[in-house]
């Protein structure tokens, strides 16, 4: 068994047995002066400055006779895992006229102002011809992903490679506000009036989205070989706190119910004092390159959903469009980009305030309001880019662990029952005076009765639970989790700040996505924080947080 445990060293040895063959290793790579063509292959733990002995045959010609065992069981067990790298993209954009996702009102897409993309990256840590773990990452841009578009991809990719551990292949969200609607049967809590006729069906879409995305998982995973990668972090100011708080209860209700707080609320009031929480501008990215040194794919998380332009009645990507876009321009045209959105469920790309300077600003460098928002991604992207190109990971820990959570529900009051009630009478008060009506408030009926349902099944279960999957997956000295909701920044602050890893990558709407808010939240009130906004509140949100955190440590005993 070639691992350090069989040898018996003194914690001093140890250390200064380290410290002598990384002296040797250097001296080596003066002499032989291969490091741009062979960049350090460092890994996490005690041995990060470590380097692949192949192509080094002079490696330990200045170590002691009494440490060259200790320094070979150390090189053995640092070159045990090769990573393997595979990456495709594929169209998802869908035939019109479409119904889009995302908003009260129903919308019928008859244009695409841009294509939709689902972007999939499958890794595999190989010793040899044995799979020792795998992932497989699906970027798409949709509003969400409901459990059953989940599972059908799965199935699907199940048929073509039935070896394969689908549980550890999950699908993200961009959250684009222009994209198709995934899910509209009765037991959907947003529900639209799609025409039956002359408008793609749900359906119809649901089964073009499987099988395009499922032959593209399978294209990535069969593409995979010996690959490298990396990791950074820059920073981008592209999320705003959406959520403005008062000094009370405003005078004229919101449409959500009378609170203090108030998503997109107005800041010129005198009532204003500030917005409810911090605003996140990291940005973490990670690049892969193959084994000829070609960059092939990369995973950039932004911690702001994609939806500067939701309001529109067209089929479009969002920001995610321009800055693929700007990237292949850069890096090539096959370069694939997986956008992943942070934790930022209380998060929007429109600020809240000096409005009129940012936008004169854009007005000058002659850019649309997603073209701003690309330059600033792209940007710190390249900045990343050029601190860590050369400092390349062939060699690292894939660890990926996938577990399942019963989180407490949000328990509905007697008086969010009432205030539910009412409006969901007035809602279908209004279409059955004006039938018509039923494109702008079905889905506000529809979101009310929800919460109907749910205080009614409290009668016979009064601790509902919800049941998530989680993920976890340790890349070298970096981590990826992923939360199904849309998550308030604050938890993933809380993630960050207790996670053992070096970058903490945090990914939401990996799954169909209600706001989680926190306690502060909830006592604001509005769109986002109230009943109809969430299944799981703050109990929950923190059981996630404290669960997420002990998967993440599980897999770095070593502490940073």
């Amino acid at each position: 068994m070639n691992r350090l445990s069989t040898i018996a060293v003194p914690p001093k040895a140890y250390e200064h047995t380290r410290s002598r063959l990384h002296s040797s290793l250097q001296a080596s790579d003066k002499r032989t002066n291969t490091m741009k063509q062979n960049p350090p292959n460092h890994r996490s733990g005690p041995f990060s400055q470590v380097v692949p002995l192949r192509a080094r045959p002079r490696l330990f010609r200045n170590l002691a006779p009494g440490l060259l065992a200790i320094a070979v069981s150390l090189a053995m067990n640092v070159c045990a895992a090769e990573l393997h790298v595979g990456a495709a993209s594929v169209d998802i954009t869908p035939a019109l006229p479409v119904a889009l996702d995302g908003q009260f009102n129903l919308r019928i897409a008859k244009t695409a102002e841009t294509p939709l993309t689902a972007n999939v990256l499958a890794l595999e840590s190989r010793e040899g011809s044995r799979s020792l773990d795998l992932a497989i990452m699906v970027s798409c841009d949709l509003v969400g992903i409901p459990d059953e578009l989940l599972g059908m991809v799965r199935q699907e990719v199940l048929k073509q490679v039935p070896e394969l551990d689908a549980r550890k292949l999950f699908l993200n969200a961009t959250h684009t506000h222009t994209a198709p609607v995934l899910k509209n049967d009765l037991t959907s809590s947003f529900r639209y009036p799609i025409p039956k006729d002359g408008v793609l069906q749900v359906e119809e879409y649901g089964r073009f989205f499987v099988e395009r995305v499922a032959e593209t998982i399978v294209k990535a995973w069969n593409s995979r070989r010996p690959g490298s990668a990396t990791w950074g972090l820059s920073h981008a100011a592209v999320a705003y706190n959406r959520r403005a708080v008062y000094s009370q209860k405003l005078p004229t209700p919101g449409a959500f119910g009378d609170g203090t707080a108030r998503m997109y609320g107005e800041m010129q009031l005198p009532e204003f004092r500030n917005l409810e929480s911090m605003e996140d501008h990291d940005l973490n990215v990670l690049f892969f390159w193959d084994r000829p040194g070609k960059l092939i794919a990369m995973a950039i998380d932004v911690p702001c959903p994609a939806q500067l332009v939701e309001a529109r009645s067209s089929v479009n990507a969002d920001y995610w469009h321009p800055v693929r876009e700007k990237l292949r321009q850069r890096f090539g045209p096959d370069l694939v980009v997986l956008g992943w959105i942070g934790a930022a469920g209380d998060q929007s790309p429109r600020p809240m305030h000096r409005k009129a300077a940012e936008e004169r600003m854009i007005k000058l460098r002659h850019l649309s309001g997603l073209e701003e928002i690309a330059r600033r991604i792209v940007l710190a992207v390249e900045e990343a880019y050029e601190t860590v190109n050369e400092d390349r990971y062939l060699d690292v820990a894939l660890i990926h662990k996938v577990d399942m959570l019963a989180l407490p529900m949000r328990l509905v009051t007697e008086e969010e029952f009432a205030f539910s009630k009412a409006e969901r009478d007035k809602y279908a008060a209004q279409m059955a005076a004006d039938p018509k009506s039923a494109d702008d408030v079905l889905t506000c009926m529809t979101w009310n009765q929800y919460v109907l349902d749910r205080f009614e099944r409290q009668e016979s279960d009064p601790h509902p639970k919800r049941d998530v999957e989680l993920h976890v997956l340790r890349l070298g000295d970096v981590v990826v989790c992923t939360s199904q909701f849309e998550l308030f920044t604050d938890y993933g602050i809380r993630i960050h700040a207790r996670s053992k890893a070096l970058q903490t990558f945090v990914v939401q709407l990996v799954g169909s996505g209600t706001y989680l808010p926190t306690e502060t939240a909830v006592c604001g009130g509005g769109y986002s924080a109230v009943i109809q906004s969430n299944e799981v509140g703050p109990e929950g949100g923190q059981i996630l947080v404290d669960h997420t955190v002990t998967l993440i440590n599980e897999v770095f005993p070593v502490s940073k």
